[in-house]
């Protein structure tokens, strides 16, 4: 059984996008269109979950979730701005292919060659182990008698209240 896919001559309203969100396996399919529909709105088009929403089927938590997922990937970054001194409003930037280098550049991390990375013959480590551990059997700060007594005994409440 052959498949047959059926296209049509581009002339108007299409857009044109780089295929690597719509290849990466490491995105929901969600994620990958939500992607899509972003690239192909117009770039003065100002981009909030709510108007995103509202273009679409899912809802504002999904529309969250998907944004979360393509910023984890670097597909996004998001900018929250200040007004007088509060949150007033979230720039978003989106990018067709992952944009790793440049947040590495503006967080002023280097990438350094492996060739370069110095190799320690005797490395240590953060947290080190002792060799011999003491502790088999800690001691508790308030240590369990195997007979333990009672400061009061229980009792028995012999007067009943008639509501």
């Amino acid at each position: 059984m052959a498949t047959e896919v059926l296209r049509v001559k581009k002339t108007k309203n299409f857009t044109v996008m780089s295929n690597h969100h719509l290849k990466n396996k490491e995105l929901s399919l969600r994620a990958k269109g939500l992607l899509s529909v972003i690239l192909s709105l117009p770039d003065n088009w100002d981009f909030t979950i709510k108007g995103l929403a509202a273009i679409s089927k899912e809802g504002v938590d999904a529309i969250r979730s998907s944004i979360c997922e393509l910023e984890s990937a670097g597909y996004v970054k998001r900018r929250r701005l200040k007004s007088s001194g509060k949150l007033s409003k979230t720039e978003y930037t989106f990018y067709e292919v992952p944009s790793q280098k440049e947040c590495d550049a503006e967080n002023n991390v280097e990438e350094t060659p492996v060739s370069e990375i110095p190799i320690s013959d005797n490395p240590t480590l953060e947290k080190p182990t002792l060799e011999k551990p003491t502790l088999e059997k800690p001691m508790l700060e308030k240590p369990m008698l195997e007979n333990p007594m009672l400061d009061k005994s229980t009792q028995l409440n012999t007067k009943y209240i008639k509501y």
